[in-house]
């Protein structure tokens, strides 16, 4: 059901205090998250080698976790370095340790073959820490299968009607027919809706300019990892947006999505929604942020919903209709990885 050897958003790099640690279950398998002395950050398995206590209930000592049902101390790179009333220790006492990585403000956690795990391959996320853009990071639980997710976020024609008065705003969204393209890894969605009336609700108050829009939603699912960017904003309407030209009053912006697997029924989501105007104003960047969040609870509540019904054994024979050729496309390529896998 998960594909292993890719890189997955774990936790936002300002979890990690000097002196905490976080938990949390990634592709079914809960991890011990934390931070050493020198600034880096450690992920082992959040389970003590002896008797199986979690770790995440022991207690830091320096750079190291003792188990506090047993005593047993493990060092960063999970190796057992002390076993109480004993010189030494006994064998097979060390703790898995995962591969990770920490880029753009998140911190990344490799779940398959170790030898494998090439920093290189985590997808490009930079506007979340480009000084060109300002964010504010977000985290939202979901009790869903992530695939779910992601048919949310490959098919924008639900931005009519659930995010109305959110996300949306616009009937064209639902009728205009998007551009679907695979990539070299993944999916890319294209949707221009030209001489809108204004700017979405979200953008009230906000906006750059007044009169009619050319507004874009231009999206890229990265299947390993399930990274979703998505270049969107809203532009004097016939001053270029769709060739191209940005002009200094166009509203642009840079969602970052990411959907990490926590298990078959729920999964985390990390997010944020980059803008590259009014750049010192954090007031601004966290009133934005929370209006985006509005239409994110939006979504987690229909999603939700969904998962309840599939539970009672609803999945079966859902209808396919016109909006679904990017899912459908997304959905397929994650098959594939996950046979490619299998079969390895």
């Amino acid at each position: 059901m998960f594909i292993r050897n890719a890189w997955y958003a774990s936790a936002w790099g300002h979890e990690l205090q000097a002196d905490n640690m976080v938990s949390r279950k990634i592709l079914g398998e809960t991890l011990l998250f934390y931070r050493t002395s020198q600034g880096s950050v450690t992920v082992m398995r959040d389970r003590c080698s002896h008797r199986f206590a979690p770790l995440s209930i022991g207690r830091r000592e320096g750079d190291c976790v003792r188990c506090m049902y047993h005593g047993l101390v493990f060092d960063a790179a999970g190796k057992c370095v002390e076993e109480p009333g004993r010189k030494g220790v006994s064998p097979n006492t060390d703790v898995r340790l995962y591969p990770s990585a920490e880029r753009y403000k998140l911190v990344w956690v490799w779940m398959g073959d170790p030898a494998l795990a090439d920093p290189a391959l985590i997808p490009d996320c930079h506007f979340q820490d480009d000084p060109a853009w300002a964010c504010d990071p977000r985290y939202i639980y979901y009790e869903a299968d992530y695939r779910l997710i992601l048919d949310n976020l490959l098919d924008f024609s639900h931005l009519t009607f659930v995010h109305e008065n959110t996300l949306g705003g616009s009937k064209k969204i639902a009728e205009i027919k998007p551009k679907v393209e695979q990539t070299e890894d993944g999916v890319k969605l294209t949707r221009w809706y030209l001489d809108e009336p204004g700017v979405a609700p979200y953008l009230d108050g906000f906006a750059t300019f007044e009169g009619r829009v050319d507004r874009w939603h231009i999206y890229h699912l990265t299947t390993l990892g399930n990274v979703f960017v998505m270049d969107s904003g809203s532009a004097p309407v016939g001053t270029g947006a769709p060739e191209g030209i940005r002009v200094p009053e166009a509203m642009q912006f840079v969602a970052t999505q990411i959907v990490t697997p926590e298990d078959e029924k729920h999964a985390h989501f990390f997010w944020s929604y980059a803008h590259n105007f009014r750049l010192e104003d954090s007031a601004f960047t966290r009133m934005l942020t929370d209006r985006i969040q509005e239409g994110f609870v939006e979504d987690k509540f229909f999603i939700e919903k969904q998962q309840a019904v599939i539970d009672e054994g609803g999945s079966e024979g859902m209808a396919f209709i016109l909006a679904d050729n990017g899912l459908a496309l997304g959905r397929r390529l994650i098959e594939q990885k996950l046979a490619e896998e299998a079969s390895a």
